[in-house]
């Protein structure tokens, strides 16, 4: 049948947006409908050298304080990190990464009752914070770094993210190389899936995330945003956090400047530009730093999904 001939109704869905598989995550006292609509994760940097903020929410209350506001604001969940993983940045010590994540997960658990997934490569910490409250793993490093991560969500019976990098912080945007950028990409999530359900996680509570701007150009993250639909055949839910990235901030600044703020209110938009680049392509979830925004834009997004089944 050609394009001509398909049903109107049909022809609108291919025109507009990518199907999207619904999951349902239920784990503790929590449950995710994912699907239906878009979930948003709150991005709390609880780090003095973050890209996105430059330390802004390094001080214990401030962290806390920014936490309840993004819950307010609608998110579905909380991401808290203790170390940032901007290129070329060094790793933290576990001592000090604990000292930084574990008062905030606390107090935060006291105080929202969407669920908080600790961002970090380390299971000393993922553990620490999954006894002070927190209840999803979010790993960028898919296992590679600690094994140890998959055997805490199975421990604690938890969500697990795992995100593609190209090696590690440090070098992985010193001219980042594919075959064939989204084969290559899917096969390594295919494979951190494998190892996780090897290893014990329940295939049901993994979730994967591309990874736009971990060891990616320009060009392979706005083709990862386009061809994200690729990662359906994995079977799982896909997140994207393309908030205040480089890419975007890059495609933005005049030709005459080395790199723009990345909390321009014209990063934002362009933020909100790939967030609905993404959830058009069949993305399960978004993170981001601005959840006020974003909840507008999915708002509308998933009303147009809503209106296309009608």
């Amino acid at each position: 049948m050609s394009r001509k001939q398909r049903p109107r109704q049909l022809q609108n869905r291919l025109d507009w947006m990518i199907a999207r598989k619904a999951y349902r995550l239920s784990w503790s006292h929590h449950t995710l409908e994912i699907g239906q609509r878009t979930c948003i994760m709150g991005i709390v940097n609880v780090t003095p050298d973050s890209f996105s903020d430059g330390g802004k929410f390094f001080d214990t209350g401030v962290a806390i304080a920014q936490g309840e506001k993004l819950a307010a604001e609608g998110a579905d969940i909380i991401d808290v990190g203790g170390e940032s993983t901007r290129p070329f940045s060094d790793p933290v010590p576990v001592e000090e990464e604990i000292r930084r994540v574990v008062p905030v997960i606390e107090q935060l658990a006291r105080r929202v009752s969407i669920p908080i997934s600790i961002d970090t490569t380390k299971a000393a910490v993922a553990r620490r914070a999954l006894e002070a409250g927190a209840s999803i793993i979010n790993d960028v490093a898919a296992l590679r770094f600690d094994p140890g991560l998959a055997t805490l969500a199975v421990e604690f019976d938890t969500p697990l993210i795992l995100m593609h990098m190209l090696g590690e912080p440090k070098s992985m945007q010193v001219d980042p190389h594919y075959d064939n950028l989204i084969q290559d990409i899917r096969g390594f999530l295919a494979d951190a899936v494998a190892r996780a359900v090897k290893l014990g996680v329940s295939r049901s509570k993994i979730i994967v995330d591309p990874g736009i701007g971990f060891g990616k150009s320009v060009t392979h993250n706005l083709l990862l945003l386009k061809h994200i639909q690729a990662f359906a055949s994995l079977d799982l839910p896909v997140l994207i956090g393309a908030s205040r990235k480089a890419f975007i901030r890059k495609l933005l600044k005049q030709p005459h400047q080395e790199d723009i703020r990345a909390d321009l209110p014209m990063v934002e938009i362009g933020t909100q530009a790939a967030v609905a680049a993404a959830v058009l392509n069949g993305v399960h979830i978004v993170r981001v730093h601005d959840v006020g925004n974003t909840v507008a834009t999915v708002k509308i997004l998933d009303a147009l999904r809503a209106a296309d089944d009608a």
